[in-house]
């Protein structure tokens, strides 16, 4: 007969606690094997088509073949891109619900009121998915053949430089309210309703600059002489134009990339996190996924979690100031 401890077998404690050491001995990858345990959705908050949609495609038959699980795309666009968020950030915190967005995550809430999530607190970010580059161009006819004799000109005549963007508070409106700002130079925005117009506007000479993100058209114009490429505005030389200088040479510490990126609900335990981490890191190191991206306009970028943090927080920061500045409103 088994001798007791206060009314249990002390066999049955002995395998119990054999059992716990062995959990507790478990790493968190091992742990983390149980996500997914059903398929995960990664929310677009933009239409089915652009960019970010076509990127969230690119990653999702690798996505599903390290994950073990169905991976679904949800495009749930309006009202700029917060409608998806708001969602996403409302979700379950267990990584099965996750956001794709751009810039816009940290630049609708300083434009609208009505946002209605916070990027820095509603979010656990998972990592950098994508940098695309943009790029300055000019109408043949302006004067300038480099971005220090365009800020020259700018300068000279203030007000008569005129660019595009594809509407108010768009990243391309802000990027170019940066570079005038950094620069001291006053132009005039002129907005469009949407990409394509913002193109043609420049064509015709109705505006005289655009920054714009590169596309196979934009390098056609470029390279048939209708537009005059003089700067990108990552940081360093860009292998999508190669050859082209960063526009930070002339203005220091210019830098206006686009971003993509993978977020899931604020309170995501972090061994589910670091499972998504470690396989969208992987799908970004494959060299078909790394060219279907730059087909896309755009480079494979990964990051961890932290390094992501810490651009969104940079990034809505320095957004909410050029805002504020511009006393920009929603449409």
């Amino acid at each position: 007969m088994s001798r007791f401890v206060h009314g249990r077998p002390t066999r049955r404690r002995t395998l119990l606690g054999a059992v716990a050491a062995a959990a507790l001995a478990l790493p968190l990858a091992a742990i983390g094997q149980t996500f997914p345990t059903k398929p995960v959705t990664i929310v677009v908050p933009y239409p089915p088509g652009g960019t970010t949609d076509v990127l969230a495609r690119v990653m999702q038959e690798p996505l599903q073949k390290l994950l073990g699980q169905p991976v679904l795309i949800d495009n749930r666009p309006g009202a700029s891109g917060t409608l998806g968020a708001r969602m996403v950030a409302r979700a379950p915190a267990d990584g099965h619900t996750l956001l794709f967005p751009n810039n816009g995550l940290v630049i609708a809430p300083h434009v609208t009121k009505e946002a209605g999530y916070a990027p820095l607190t509603d979010f656990a970010p998972v990592s950098l998915v994508s940098l695309q580059p943009m790029v300055l161009v000019v109408n043949p006819a302006m004067p300038a053949r480099n971005v220090r004799e365009l800020l020259d000109y700018a300068k000279a005549n203030p007000g008569k430089v005129n660019y595009a963007s594809a509407g108010p508070a768009s990243f391309g409106h802000l990027s170019t309210l940066l570079l005038a700002r950094s620069a001291n130079a006053n132009m005039t925005h002129i907005p469009y309703k949407g990409q394509a117009p913002t193109t043609q506007a420049v064509l015709t000479g109705e505006v005289q600059m655009l920054l714009t993100t590169t596309s196979s058209q934009m390098a056609g114009f470029i390279k048939e002489g209708k537009l005059r490429l003089i700067g990108v505005s990552s940081e360093q030389p860009s292998p999508l134009v190669p050859g082209t200088p960063p526009i930070n040479q002339t203005v220091p510490g210019f830098n206006a990339e686009v971003w993509f990126a993978l977020f899931a609900p604020a309170g995501t335990p972090r061994d589910t996190v670091g499972r998504l981490n470690e396989a969208v890191g992987k799908v970004l190191a494959m060299p078909d996924v790394r060219a279907r991206f730059e087909a896309a306009g755009g480079l494979a970028a990964g990051s961890s979690p932290e390094q992501l943090a810490g651009r969104v927080a940079t990034e809505y920061n320095s957004w909410a100031t050029i805002v504020k500045d511009a006393n920009i409103k929603p449409e």
